[in-house]
């Protein structure tokens, strides 16, 4: 077990990496501002119960891109079944809106810059009189920070230096986590599992492998979900490894994979196709799972009958796991028994310290994204 809520299943080389402890240990000692929102002790820059901006009588609206909005759609939807109330989530341009017109909304605008292009459209045709905004940008000036001064919107400081995929247990993620109703201090678990001997080792196994992989031309990181409430972590976790490590032409490419759909698509390439993949099989023990109606199964699938569709879906996890070891496929493997807010960290913290640990062993900085800006300035350019 990795801990009490997650069975672990790593890569099946054991290679240990004494330098990869010690990066390790120094950005645990570092404590920066990413390590230091992982821990119960961060400061957020609100205070939940002065909060003026909301009316609870409304829907949620979180607008962002990318980081600003992933995190949180993450939680909800792993978590939807203890959250009462409805949040939607606008991250990206569309040209016709699916959202009611006629509804007022609690709009939770998210940007770190401020000045996010795709952020501000949205906003602007969007927003209604009757909304209640809330901003959540940067202390600096920027259009948010002007647009919230006209509209006299409360604004919340976005911590400068903690990046939109590393901010997910900072204001970013825990605010919109406490109005779904949920705690944020069990979030944040990193003071717990630094005590975890076998987190902490499986953590520092785990990243040798990858390194392995990567330096034996194994590039693709494939996600195989078996948990439809879980695709919006691997959208999540799409983000932080391919921004964080897609650099000096070099990086992992995360693809996810939702099982068991694919099984009958793109399973054939990963048994029998190119070798340059290795994986990550996620599944979820669910209790109260949909049952089959024996009374329409057929004789010859009597082996359905009493039978649930997250049994189904484990025994076609088990499956891939047998067929993967028998053709020696690369492959780690989460089993997630208890879906709860404290798991949920573990994972967030596990995904976190793994992406900046290879971003450190291969000499890149995990916390920048320098080319994006790229398509951001020729975007501008060409509307003005």
């Amino acid at each position: 077990m990795l801990t009490n809520s997650i069975k672990f299943i790593n890569f099946k080389s054991k290679r240990k990496n004494k330098k990869i402890e010690l990066i390790l240990n120094t950005i645990l000692k570092k404590n920066n501002h990413v390590i230091q929102s992982l821990r119960k002790t961060y400061k957020d820059s609100y205070n939940y119960k002065n909060l003026s901006s909301v009316n609870k009588n409304f829907d949620y609206r979180i607008i962002g891109m990318g980081g600003s909005t992933l995190g949180a759609q993450a939680i909800y939807d792993f978590l939807k079944k203890k959250i009462k109330k409805k949040f939607f989530f606008v991250d990206n341009l569309q040209s016709k809106t699916k959202l009611s017109n006629h509804k007022s909304f609690n709009n939770l605008v998210i940007s770190k810059s401020g000045n996010t292009i795709e952020t501000i459209v949205n906003f602007n045709t969007l927003i209604k009189k009757e909304d209640k905004n809330l901003i959540i940008t940067e202390n600096k000036n920027s259009y948010l920070k002007q647009l919230a001064n006209k509209l006299q919107c409360e604004v919340i400081d976005h911590n400068n230096y903690i990046g939109g995929r590393y901010s997910v247990l900072s204001e970013v993620g825990m605010l919109p986590s406490e109005l779904m109703g949920l705690k944020p201090g069990n979030f944040r678990q990193l003071n717990n599992l630094v005590k975890n001997k076998k987190y902490m080792e499986e953590l520092i196994k785990n990243v040798s492998n990858i390194i392995f992989y990567l330096k034996n031309k194994k590039f693709n990181s494939v996600i195989i979900n078996y948990d439809e409430s879980s695709s919006n972590l691997f959208n999540w976790y799409q983000q932080l490894v391919a921004e964080s490590l897609g650099k000096k032409k070099l990086g992992i490419l995360p693809i996810v994979s939702n099982m068991p759909k694919d099984n009958h698509s793109v399973m054939q390439l990963y048994l029998d196709g190119f070798k340059n993949n290795f994986f990550t099989i996620f599944f979820v023990k669910e209790k109260n799972s949909i049952k089959i109606n024996n009374k329409t199964i057929l004789p010859d699938y009597k082996y359905l009958k009493n039978k649930d569709i997250n049994q189904v879906m484990y025994a076609q996890k088990k499956a891939t796991e047998n067929v993967f070891r028998k053709k020696n496929i690369p492959f780690r493997s989460f089993e997630i028994n208890r879906r709860d807010e404290t798991t949920l960290g573990e994972l967030f913290c596990f995904f976190m310290l793994e992406t900046i640990l290879i971003g450190k062993c291969l000499n890149l900085n995990p916390f920048d994204q320098p080319a994006v800006e790229l398509i951001k300035k020729e975007t501008r350019k060409i509307l003005i």
